[in-house]
Order: C-alpha cells, then sequence, then structure tokens
C-alpha cells in the first residue's frame, strides 16, 4: 500500500469537495479548483475526511494513488490557505515593477522584460532602499504558482560567482570560487 496514498485528507471548515464522474471540484475561501481523476481512482468524502483508495496493486494503479492523494492534498490547503512565493532580485541595477497583473523586469539586459501573468495570480513587488527588490506572488493553485516562479527565475537564474540573478527568498546557491583560488 502507498504509505502517502492511504493517508487520509482533513478537510477544513469552509471547504467543499464535489464529484462529478472523472471530475473533483474543491470550492474554499480562495478559490476553486478542479482535478481529472483517472476513472480507476476511488474517491470518498467520509464526514471532515477525505480519504483514495485503488482497486488493486497493479503498477500502474499503485503509482497513480499517492499521486492523486497528493494532488487533492494540494487542491485542499490552496482554497484554504493558499500558497505565497517570494523571489528576490540580486544584482545592481535589478528592478522589478508591475501594472496589474503585468511584471516589468530590468535585469541588465538591454531591454526591459514584460511578462502577463495569470488571473489566479496575486502579484506584489516590493522595492525598499538598501534591499534587494522582491517579487511576492499568492494563488490557490500550487502548480501554477510553481510554473510562474520558475518562467520569471528562468530570466536569469542565479550564478554560481557572484550570485546574481533572480531567486526564492531564503535559497542558498552553491558558490565557486574564481580563478585566483585556483592556484
Amino acid at each position: 500500500m502507498s504509505r502517502i496514498g492511504k493517508l487520509p485528507i482533513s478537510i477544513p471548515a469552509g471547504v467543499t469537495i464535489t464529484q462529478n464522474g472523472n471530475v473533483v471540484t474543491v470550492k474554499g475561501p480562495k478559490g476553486e479548483l478542479n482535478q481529472e481523476i483517472n476513472p480507476a481512482i476511488e474517491v470518498k468524502v467520509e464526514g471532515a475526511e477525505l480519504t483514495v483508495s485503488r482497486p488493486d496493486d497493479s503498477k500502474e494503479n499503485r503509482s497513480m494513488h499517492g499521486l492523486y492523494r497528493s494532488l487533492l492534498n494540494n487542491m485542499v490547503i490552496g482554497v484554504s490557505e493558499g500558497y505565497r512565493k517570494e523571489l528576490e532580485l540580486v544584482g545592481v541595477g535589478y528592478r522589478a515593477s508591475n501594472e496589474g497583473q503585468v511584471l516589468e523586469l530590468s535585469l541588465g539586459y538591454t531591454h526591459q522584460i514584460f511578462l502577463k501573468l495569470p488571473k489566479e495570480i496575486i502579484l506584489e513587488t516590493k522595492a525598499e532602499r538598501n534591499k534587494n527588490p522582491l517579487i511576492i506572488l499568492e494563488s490557490c493553485d500550487k502548480q501554477l504558482i510553481g510554473q510562474v516562479c520558475a518562467k520569471i527565475r528562468s530570466f536569469r537564474k542565479p550564478e554560481p560567482y557572484k550570485g546574481k540573478g533572480i531567486r526564492f527568498v531564503g535559497e542558498q546557491i552553491r558558490r565557486k570560487s574564481g580563478k585566483a583560488a585556483g592556484k
């Protein structure tokens, strides 16, 4: 039995889960999310708990059991608490600003980078004196917010010599010594 798959998901107050065929819908104070489930996997709501079960121990069913339990758990957490990611821009002259859902980045290139974010994501930028500029993203969809963070980070990944680039707040960058230390 899958260790993750057999764990029940506790449903907090204010969150409702409905199942229509193969589609599970989770509604809460932060939003609404849908997930299509494989017909072989069974989802049951009993009181304030959600359980995911599989019909047999075939390799395909075993692999999907833990996956769908994790996806449903992420949806329940997302609509009740939400997800928040903070990115910081490390580098001289690196700036970030937003106009509604459009993020404008100045990352040392000859041009500005404009990125239009989906409406499900709440965007905020902070630029304080003597601190690195911050990009704060909030959403109820863990998959979407992770994908957007990866896209923003891909514009200027942190480099190992000076540590310049876009990184998550609190992320440790493995640093390399320069040419002088090699002798």
